[in-house]
């Protein structure tokens, strides 16, 4: 996820330097500090807009009312909303404050916290009381909410310590349920939420240097021809040696999508018919990306619903998981 750092100290600068320190030691991306960089003639306020279109984890350096006032007009949707952090100047204590549970906000401050020897304040009910969350175990297993006002009745229910029942779509219900996890079209009996596995994985495959602009609007409009919500997504896949082409990897951190990759050979075991390219064959290695990506993607068992829909330098296939 991409991580955009905010400080008006000298203080907060050395904070957000002690984190990237961190971070490239390790080998992770580095914290976007404003004003440095691409970012150097940006307004705060542009910065701060593009790291919410992007889904990007926001951290500020400064007074939680200052945060606070600069994020207010972006917040829109709490299962969607980009993670957003609070650090003191002094780096003692680490706030998120934003996006806890489906963004990730909790565990990245716990994560800064430790670099920082800090304190991580945790705020969320759930959290504190050590209670079951149904929108972190939503995020934790890749299922989309279908109902959202569930989320505050089971939560409610957990935190005030009574058991939490759960039950999936093999083993429907005999009796009313907390939390249900099942498609749709199979959620019978009576339950408080419930979770739907996501049914499509995306395989794509690109030109090299391809825009993130330009793929990003091309995946989102054939999504939209065929009437596939993002939500819905469960997987962007394609072939290994684009596991770091630019627009692929933004797409998956944007929407948190989970982006696989897979060898050529491990490709060619895709079951199904593929159209073959002779120039991506002699390219990469396999005569079809897109489909054979989605496929696999499946485990091979799901269907084709849509083959190869060809772009400009882009091209992608849809697979419907069996579920």
């Amino acid at each position: 996820m991409e991580k955009r750092g905010i400080c008006f100290t000298e203080k907060g600068r050395q904070v957000i330097e002690k984190i990237n320190t961190h971070y490239l030691a390790n080998d992770m991306e580095p914290v976007i500090c404003f004003g440095s960089g691409d970012n150097e003639n940006a307004s705060l306020e542009d910065f701060i807009e593009q790291g919410f279109r992007n889904r990007a984890c926001i951290i500020f350096v400064s007074a939680m009312g200052i945060a606070v006032r600069y994020i207010a007009k972006h917040i829109n949707d709490k299962l969607k909303d980009s993670p957003v952090i609070v650090i003191d100047d002094n780096g003692q204590f680490v706030i998120p404050i934003l996006a806890g549970h489906m963004g990730g906000a909790n565990k990245t401050a716990l994560v800064i916290a430790d670099i920082l020897n800090a304190a991580a304040v945790i705020t969320t009910s759930t959290d504190i009381n050590d209670a079951f969350s149904p929108d972190l175990y939503a995020a934790e297993n890749n299922l989309r909410v279908v109902n959202r006002e569930g989320i505050k009745k089971v939560s409610g229910k957990a935190v005030e310590g009574k058991a939490i029942t759960l039950s999936i779509k093999d083993f429907p219900p005999k009796d009313p349920v907390d939390v249900l996890v099942s498609d749709i079209k199979d959620a019978h009996g009576e339950y408080s939420l419930l979770l739907a596995p996501k049914p499509y994985v995306l395989g794509v495959g690109c030109r090299k240097g391809k825009s993130v602009e330009e793929a990003e609007e091309f995946i989102l409009s054939v999504l939209a021809r065929e009437n596939i919500s993002l939500d819905e997504v469960y997987a962007l896949c394609t072939i290994d040696i684009k596991e770091q082409e630019e627009c692929l990897v933004h797409f998956s951190k944007k929407y948190r999508i989970p982006f696989l990759t897979f060898e050529a050979s491990l490709l060619e075991k895709a079951k199904g018919e593929f159209e073959h390219s002779d120039y991506v064959y002699e390219t990469v290695g396999v005569g079809n990306v897109c489909e054979r990506a989605a496929m696999l993607g499946c485990s091979n068992r799901g269907e084709l619903i849509l083959k190869k829909k060809k772009g400009e330098g882009i091209t992608i296939a849809v697979a419907k998981r069996k579920l």
